[in-house]
């Protein structure tokens, strides 16, 4: 037994050698097309722009189709920055910043329309600048504009009239074999509500970060919109509006519809990943009980979200000074019970359980309120989904069925005050100066709502109102604060970022059966210790986004030994993939150099024509 495992071992790490010499070289593999001239420089996964060869122009029926001069990859993407910061320069004084982001991002989509390589170049190269304009919070306004900035189809679209032709339509899609599937039904879009077709910005900013933080290739992605209609009757009357002018599907009818669809996905691509994205709540939880032990599957709201969060709280504690065993003393109040809420609270009591055993005493610590006040069970009309954190008003002291989040803050004294309401300027001064009072001497303040103008509170006015000894984290960036004598006010990104793109790699690379709650814990848990001791004492409890790459491979690593842990990994037949048997006996480090290995990252491949 030993000396197989000694073979094992030795047959991965040859593996990973002769993958590093590959990868390190940057020498792209040949890419097998069955188009010619002009149709090439249509289609973004392989187009080059100026940047083909003359032999390639000759090879390829492009000779006249493209100016004579051939221009580098490197030349291009300098070209392209050049134009980028040339209309930073000329927005810098603009008063309108959501104009100036929307051009930001109007520059972006224009590339990516054309060609995707040199696009993902340019959004992995300057991903801290970029993130906010493909991603959080410049994909609200793309959402809330969409029908306005429609030039091209991205994607896919199945609606409500596409019932019963859902399995023929699936192969509608030109690529062979999709890996990452991130679909929305537009009914709970960010902080905004009802998008209802707008909401498939959301899937394509979603992929965008998959590719650039996770490396998936972006010839195996598929942002997918399913468009049951929508109950805004704003857009039912906008005349540019692009989806059905219908109310939204409900219950039976309304699953046949997500069931037709998924059914479709896993007959022509089986070993597809997909991510539930911005369902509204009772929908959200409603799929993932219905799917996450068909399928590999999970809700990014419900559970990415969730995962941020508790890497952010155990990050919290740390900062505190205090161990990680005292996370179970930590008195955490939660504004907001829709599934974003509900998720972390969920999560942050399994990780409670898990430290104390003690599961039926596990939520005590956690006070969870709605725009109704706190939630007990005194509560009529108990959403279910809220009712194992409801309160019994027998072991709440002075608290009541309602209390205000003002009321509550005053008497619980908590440790850690997390928004997900959706509502701006929830967390508003008198709140903010009632957790001066924390039984922490240094409180942590959540405000996690997305987009931008939906965050509870701002950095500038959290450590106004509440001191300058705080930790703070939102959903959304903002900048560091400057504070008296000097220092500076760190503000972190708890974003989903850091986590669904390790989710999704892990889980793809390690051929997991299903997404399980060992697995996203084990991504949070990674994520919480990725900080040093010196950064969680300023106060830092989130990398740089410029890291990103890295965290990922760090996050997927875990979820990869998670699977393997649980005997749910399968294998991946990706280009560097490996059995079940190999993953087992690979060590740590040699889980993440593997995760690393299967990333993809853009250069020009050569171009093979096959009749």
């Amino acid at each position: 037994m030993e000396h197989g495992t000694w073979n094992l071992a030795r047959f991965v790490a040859s593996r990973l050698s002769r993958s590093r010499r590959c990868f390190s070289s940057m020498i792209p593999r040949p890419c097998i097309i069955h188009k010619r001239g002009s149709d090439i420089l249509h289609d973004p996964w392989i187009n080059k722009d100026t940047g083909f060869s003359l032999t390639e122009r000759n090879r390829l029926g492009l000779r006249g189709l493209l100016p004579p001069r051939v221009i580098s990859f490197e030349q291009q993407y300098s070209r392209f920055m050049e134009s980028y910061r040339s209309l930073e320069k000329n927005t810098q004084n603009e008063t309108d910043t959501s104009a100036v982001a929307l051009a930001k991002w109007r520059i972006l989509n224009r590339l990516h329309d054309r060609n995707e390589t040199l696009y993902f170049r340019v959004l992995i190269d300057n991903i801290k600048d970029f993130a906010p304009i493909i991603y959080t919070p410049t994909v609200g306004l793309v959402c809330q504009n969409y029908s306005g900035l429609f030039r091209r189809p991205r994607g896919m679209y199945f609606s409500a009239k596409d019932k019963g032709e859902m399995m023929s339509m699936i192969y509608n899609w030109p690529s062979q074999r999709v890996d990452m599937i991130v679909l929305t039904d537009g009914s709970r879009i960010l902080g905004l509500g009802d998008l209802g077709v707008h909401g498939i910005g959301i899937p394509i900013g979603k992929l965008d970060m998959y590719v650039a933080a996770a490396g998936l290739n972006p010839q195996r992605i598929l942002p997918v919109m399913l468009d049951v209609g929508t109950n805004n009757l704003k857009l039912i009357h906008d005349p540019l509006y692009l989806g059905l002018r219908q109310p939204r599907l409900e219950g039976e009818e309304y699953l046949s519809i997500i069931d037709e669809f998924v059914e479709a996905v896993l007959t022509r691509w089986p070993k597809a990943i997909i991510q539930f994205e911005d369902f509204q709540m009772k929908w959200a939880f409603e799929t993932l009980k219905r799917y996450r032990r068909r399928f590999c599957m999970f809700n990014d709201d419900v559970q990415g979200t969730a995962g941020v969060a508790l890497a952010g709280l155990l990050g919290t504690v740390r900062a505190q000074g205090r161990p990680l065993d005292h996370f179970p003393n930590q008195k955490i109040v939660v504004v907001g019970a829709g599934s974003a809420g509900l998720g972390v609270v969920s999560m942050a009591v399994r990780a409670v359980a898990k430290m104390t055993g003690k599961a039926e005493t596990a939520a005590q610590n956690f006070f969870l309120l709605d725009k109704d006040g706190l939630i007990t069970k005194e509560r009529k009309n108990l959403d279910p989904a809220a009712e194992p954190f409801a309160k019994d008003p027998g072991q709440i002291g002075e608290l009541r069925d309602g209390d205000s989040l003002r009321e509550v803050v005053k008497k619980v004294k908590p440790d850690v005050l997390l928004g997900l309401s959706g509502v701006g300027g929830v967390f508003d001064e008198e709140v903010l100066k009632a957790m001066r009072e924390s039984s922490s001497s240094r409180p942590a303040i959540f405000a996690m709502s997305n987009p931008t103008m939906n965050a509870e509170c701002t950095a500038t006015e959290a450590f106004k109102f509440a001191g300058e000894n705080i930790v703070f984290a939102s959903g959304s960036p903002f900048e560091n604060v400057k504070l008296g004598n000097g220092k500076v006010g760190y503000v972190n990104q708890a974003n989903n970022m850091y986590l669904f793109p390790g989710i999704g790699l892990g889980a793809l690379v390690s051929g997991a059966r299903f997404v399980t709650d060992g697995m996203l814990q084990a991504a949070a848990e990674r994520l919480a210790s990725y900080m040093t001791d010196e950064e969680i004492q300023n106060g830092i409890l989130f990398p740089s986004v410029k890291s990103i790459r890295d965290i990922t491979a760090e996050v997927g690593a875990a979820v990869v030994r998670a699977a393997v842990e649980e005997e749910l990994a399968e294998g991946y037949e990706g280009y560097l993939g490996v059995g079940p048997k190999e993953l087992a006996h690979m060590s740590q480090e040699e889980t993440v150099e593997y995760v690393r290995r299967n990333m993809w990252y853009p250069n020009y491949s050569p171009l093979v024509q096959q009749k």
